[in-house]
């Protein structure tokens, strides 16, 4: 059985008339890589704020590794690193001296901290520009070095909010791949970002949050059959006996007439296609086109929510 490493019970925010948290409760797993989505304004920061320490909740309770959290429990804030959507490394400082920084502010003994930022730096991509400073990095470099100084403590429970914002697609993806090493060496790690495609890619469980509260929360497989991927084969007609053989194929949800030929939703797209065409040749009909939506994690959003992450 799965130990957690953060659970989160009934959790409130308010910020004067508006309510951030509205009683938010999830658990996560020790090992995970977990993601968190959500419009601007869902209260994501807020909650990792919380849970990282930053800020205090108006009511509820955050448990880290088995035990009750509070802002000033320095021992268990050493538990979590976080890499913030506002950069937190000081651009007047090279990059071996940013993580050399932060680790001393974890107490690391000077021989460790030496060995863990070379390490580090090599990680993210950084070791032949470790003594030149941050504020002339491009915005991906800014963004591996600020994710290198949110793990410096070699953290049980990484945070990163929204740690791919203004990168480039190569940096992008030695994020991607430094975060997934991470995880496979043991850390957990909850992911926050704008772009869906990113959490679909890299999360094995998936918190939905909106308006404060998380409407979903489950595994990414579970999570898509709320919008099943969809279809429309167009063809010229459509018979009662061709609609009914098509609602009986394996992996067809429903299957409907529309005014070009049949829109189907399907939890099997792939297997479907070929007994489709053979439906189609036994009923001597001549497909005309096919237009797919295949359910992805943006598709269940919309259903789940209503409007676009980024509202």
């Amino acid at each position: 059985m799965s130990t957690p490493i953060l659970e989160i019970e009934e959790l409130h925010k308010r910020y004067g008339a508006t309510t951030a948290l509205n009683g938010v409760s999830l658990t996560v797993n020790a090992g995970e890589l977990f993601g968190l989505l959500g419009p601007n304004g869902a209260g994501k920061t807020t909650l990792l704020s919380i849970v990282s320490g930053l800020i205090d909740a108006d009511g509820g309770i955050v448990k880290l590794d088995g035990q009750r959290f509070t802002r000033t429990d320095r021992e268990l804030r050493r538990l979590v690193g976080i890499g913030t959507q506002d950069l937190a490394i000081y651009p007047d400082l090279t990059a071996r001296e940013n993580v050399l920084f932060f680790g001393n502010l974890y107490g690391l003994d000077k021989k460790q901290l030496a060995d863990r930022t070379e390490e580090l730096l090599t990680a993210v991509g950084l070791h032949d520009r470790a003594d030149q400073r941050a504020g002339t990095f491009s915005g991906g470099m800014k963004r591996r070095l600020n994710l290198a100084v949110a793990v410096v403590h070699s953290p049980k429970l990484l945070l990163l909010d929204e740690p791919t914002t203004g990168v480039d697609p190569q940096s992008r993806q030695l994020i991607f791949a430094i975060v997934k090493s991470l995880n496979a060496a043991g850390m957990t790690v909850v992911y926050t970002s704008h772009y869906m495609e990113e959490v679909q890619a890299l999360c094995q469980r998936i918190a939905i949050v909106d308006g404060g509260k998380v409407i979903a929360c489950d595994t990414l497989a579970h999570l898509l059959t709320l919008r099943p991927s969809g279809l429309k084969l167009k063809v010229e007609r459509a018979p009662t006996e061709f609609l009914d053989r098509i609602r009986i194929l394996p992996g067809v949800l429903s299957a409907a007439s529309h005014p070009d030929g049949v829109a189907i939703e399907t939890d099997a797209i792939g297997p479907l296609l070929p007994r489709l065409a053979e439906a189609c040749r036994d009923a001597g009909l001549t497909p005309m086109s096919m237009e797919v939506n295949e359910s992805t994690l943006e598709r269940v959003f919309l259903h789940l929510t209503g409007h676009a992450l980024r509202d």
